[in-house]
């Protein structure tokens, strides 16, 4: 299902076509995503300078990933909808059951985080103004959140369907929240080099 660089335009809902699109950063940063749609008018608040932030703290987060040996990362959320704003970036990445169990895989990344902010501890999210719901530490220091995925677990993702019930990844990143429609996803195209 993986699509070429090119990401194509929103659909009527504000959506890309439900695929794989598997981009390098810098092919994200000159994407649609960032640049906005050409429609400029219509477009007017579209904020770049801030996608492009995001994008530079996804790519952080996303090196840190490769260096403990983690090659698929995802992401997703309102970044890859027609917004001109999004609160920030949501996603996933592909790991290893023992690693995320035994909190290794945590402990190897918060060694390369300046911040320490690598965990899905419930208990470490913490309240932003404005904001009903609690943000992991992640959130607070890049505005994103990457959620480890075991394949073949059925593990809940935290996402909850329009009747209260958990989605499973990575299914739940591959539909918009507000309409249940299915929706395109971004493939962050592994760098080879740290």
């Amino acid at each position: 299902m993986d699509e070429s660089a090119e990401i194509p335009a929103f659909d009527a809902d504000g959506l890309l076509s439900p695929a794989d699109y598997e981009l390098s950063f810098d092919e994200l940063r000159n994407s649609i995503l960032v640049a906005g749609p050409n429609d400029a008018p219509a477009h007017s608040s579209w904020d770049g300078q801030w996608r492009r932030q995001l994008v530079n703290n996804l790519e952080t987060l996303t090196r840190q990933l490769w260096q403990v040996g983690i090659r698929e990362v995802f992401a997703d959320g309102s970044f890859v909808e027609d917004k001109d704003h999004p609160n920030d970036i949501d996603g996933y990445f592909v790991c290893d059951l023992r690693e995320l169990a035994t909190g290794e895989l945590a402990r190897r990344l918060n060694l390369l985080d300046p911040a320490k902010i690598w965990t899905w501890d419930p208990a470490s999210r913490r309240p932003y103004r404005g904001y009903p719901k609690r943000q992991l530490p992640m959130w607070h220091q890049y505005r994103v959140e990457l959620y480890p995925h075991v394949p073949g677990l059925g593990m809940g993702s935290g996402i909850r369907d329009k009747y209260g019930n958990e989605l499973e990844f990575p299914a739940a990143f591959r539909q918009c929240r507000r309409n249940g429609k299915p929706r395109g996803i971004v493939k962050i195209k592994y760098g080879g080099q740290l």
